[in-house]
């Protein structure tokens, strides 16, 4: 039997309506998305959280706030995103970036250079299990390549995003796969033959809509790009790190320290211009990083209020039948994404509720497990304040909504997911022994 769903409070919600009129729409009513910060956006919607919650002090709302801005999942994403610019900063201090970019050039036709950098962002996200991970270690180099060729930054941009999605789906060892499996009571093995089938057509369609699109590049001028080989090896260290396994931490901060040396024996920079590379790059990624704190902290105040409840009560109320049922559990897992901005998050929090309703009507686990892990993603690849976008649009210096137009991949991942439900595929056989 389904477990009752508090009705919440739609109220609680009131912070995101904020933030949405105040960055989307102004945007939306200029024409130029930069007249309004997101962090000043997000500062705004922070303070009508404390609005909510008649019952509660404010300093009560204040411990809130800070508890939820000082999760620890918030913090370790913090760290990574500074890592992560220290990183890109000193490699590209010490011409990692044109080196990589130049061997990419020699190696590549200028029109399949989109869809290659796709490609190697779906086997690196589903070999680490990343989708931060892959945009870090790829969106420096994207950002070179488009300097380079002239091709369109936030489309470049929108393919390593959407390779990241890729992978974070259906990697066997990402957290959002691990997750979606141990709350629906199925195995790792089961679930990805089914995502697979289900997200594999969107791939296909996304590398020839980007081989489309960069067509016209193949005229591009063949000269001789040059390059020092020694100065992408910190690249190539990082992404066979990051296949390794090896800790975010160690990967980052080995890198830089990599790179760093490289650039001082290579004599791009000396020390101390070094370390005001690492300095500058931390600083360029601080203002993600105060984003998510404040995202996080937000979201606390959402969550205590009643929002993620009203979420919840408002999708499990409308369902009907099986597909119905289907369509609830990816209604569902969006919403609370939308509200989270953390798929893996947003799995453990429809998950639990995601799998009553599907003993109710009868769907298989592999199935359930399968609809949270997609469509939490094709939510997360989208949303403009997600640390994916976030992510790639900090490395990139530009707006995370010019990257929004190009997100082929996040989008037609959706729209397959809603296929799959309303066809039925794929058709599944029931399994001999019951899940545990």
């Amino acid at each position: 039997m389904q477990k009752a769903i508090k009705k919440g409070n739609p109220l609680a919600l009131l912070p995101l309506g904020v933030f949405l009129i105040l960055f989307v729409g102004t945007g939306i009513v200029t024409g130029d998305f930069y007249k309004m910060p997101v962090l000043v956006a997000f500062m705004i919607a922070a303070a009508s959280a404390f609005i909510l919650g008649r019952k509660q002090s404010l300093n009560e709302k204040i411990n809130l706030f800070c508890k939820g801005a000082g999760d620890s999942n918030i913090i370790l994403m913090c760290m990574i995103f500074l890592l992560a610019g220290a990183f890109s900063n000193i490699a590209e201090a010490m011409g990692g970036v044109e080196a990589t970019v130049n061997l990419s050039l020699s190696l590549i036709p200028p029109n399949l250079l989109v869809g290659g950098i796709f490609l190697i962002a779906c086997f690196i996200s589903i070999s680490m299990g990343t989708s931060v991970g892959t945009i870090t270690a790829l969106a420096s180099i994207g950002a070179g390549i488009a300097q380079m060729t002239g091709i369109s930054l936030p489309l470049i941009l929108g393919a390593i995003v959407g390779g990241g999605m890729f992978g974070d789906n259906l990697s066997m060892i990402s957290d959002t796969t691990i997750t979606a499996v141990r709350t629906q009571g199925c195995e790792l093995k089961d679930k990805f033959k089914v995502n697979f089938f289900i997200v594999l057509p969107a791939a296909v369609v996304t590398l020839l809509l980007l081989i489309i699109m960069t067509g016209q590049y193949e005229s591009i001028e063949t000269e001789k790009y040059s390059y020092e080989l020694i100065k992408v090896v910190p690249y190539v260290a990082i992404l066979i790190g990051a296949l390794a396994g090896l800790n975010v931490f160690v990967l980052l901060g080995g890198g830089t320290l990599f790179a760093g040396l490289i650039g001082v024996f290579t004599g791009s920079f000396t020390v101390f211009e070094g370390i005001e590379a690492v300095a500058a790059g931390i600083m360029g990624m601080s203002e993600i990083a105060l984003l998510s704190i404040i995202i996080g902290g937000t979201l606390a105040l959402i969550k205590e209020n009643g929002g993620i409840d009203y979420v919840l009560y408002f999708i499990t109320s409308r369902i009907k039948s099986k597909k119905g049922a289907e369509l609830g559990i990816a209604a569902l897992v969006g919403a609370v994404d939308v509200c989270t901005a953390n798929n893996t998050i947003a799995i453990v929090m429809a998950g639990p509720l995601a799998k009553d309703i599907a003993e109710q009507y009868a769907i298989d686990p592999r199935r359930s497990a399968s609809i949270l892990d997609i469509f939490s993603a094709c939510f997360q690849g989208i949303i403009p304040y997600g640390a994916q976008l976030l992510v790639a649009a900090g490395l990139g210096g530009i707006s995370p909504m010019e990257i929004l137009r190009y997100l082929h991949y996040p989008l037609l991942m959706g729209l397959c997911g809603i296929l799959a439900i309303v066809f039925g595929f794929p058709n599944l056989k029931p399994k001999e022994k019951n899940y545990t």
